[in-house]
């Protein structure tokens, strides 16, 4: 899972500025009522790892929590997991924020039950996606996320640092998940959410969904029990070949 800035939908789908993100879209399964469960930031990032935003109304910094979440899960069923943070200085790192690293943005480091050595620098990714671990999520910079930078430069990120990994997924029977945290601070805060693999009927889907289902359905593909707000809702199934 990858985890874009601040972008509504309209301004990510069918932007020119965004060729690579659209091409993904176009590809995969491009879901068209997506939603953020809050602003600003921080809540939505706790929403998609834990299933409830923990309380956190702000980007506030550090918190610690205790609740299950789905890294803890995944361990527990004897699965693995991991986060690539672009600009994180070091494994482990629990700093609030370091050059344009912001821990905000890196939900696994609130929630002790998530041992540091999960928690690594982008740089860490493996060239050999068959050494990923059963699931990742990738947090770029400030810079590349769009949240200071362009949707450009992120665009030309993800194409630079991801596609290699698309690619492999389309034919090793993984899956690629591109979201956005919330949109410009709207009401509706519709966002882009995007699945690419090889799984995945290309289409556009219009049912809702929003970061809770999203975990959901994560949960459901390794046979994990629904985190918090997650259980309110349903697997996404219609997706997949």
């Amino acid at each position: 899972m990858v985890v874009e800035e601040n972008h509504s939908f309209g301004n990510i789908i069918g932007n020119p500025a965004a060729p690579y993100l659209n091409s993904l879209a176009t590809q995969g399964a491009l879901f068209t009522n997506s939603a953020g469960v809050a602003h600003p930031s921080e809540p939505n990032y706790l929403a998609l790892f834990s299933g409830s935003t923990q309380g956190v109304t702000d980007d506030s910094c550090p918190h610690t929590f205790t609740a299950g979440n789905l890294g803890a899960q995944l361990a527990a069923a004897g699965d693995t997991f991991a986060g690539y943070s672009e600009g994180l200085p070091e494994t482990g790192y629990s700093g609030c924020t370091s050059g344009e690293y912001a821990r905000r943005h890196a939900p696994w480091t609130n929630f002790p039950s998530v041992p540091a050595s999960a928690s690594l620098p982008f740089s860490s990714f493996p060239q050999d996606y068959n050494s990923l671990p059963t699931v990742s999520i990738v947090i770029p910079n400030v810079a590349d996320d769009m949240h200071d930078g362009t949707v450009a430069a992120a665009d030309t990120w993800m194409k630079d640092n991801l596609d290699g990994y698309a690619q492999w997924a389309k034919a090793h029977n993984s899956l690629l998940v591109v979201t956005w945290d919330e949109d410009e601070d709207t009401a509706g805060n519709h966002i882009a959410t995007i699945f690419e693999g090889a799984q995945v009927k290309p289409g556009q889907y219009s049912e809702p969904i929003t970061h809770y289902r999203v975990l959901r359905t994560v949960e459901a593909a390794y046979g994990l029990p629904a985190l918090g707000q997650a259980a309110d809702t349903q697997p996404i199934t219609d997706v997949w070949r």
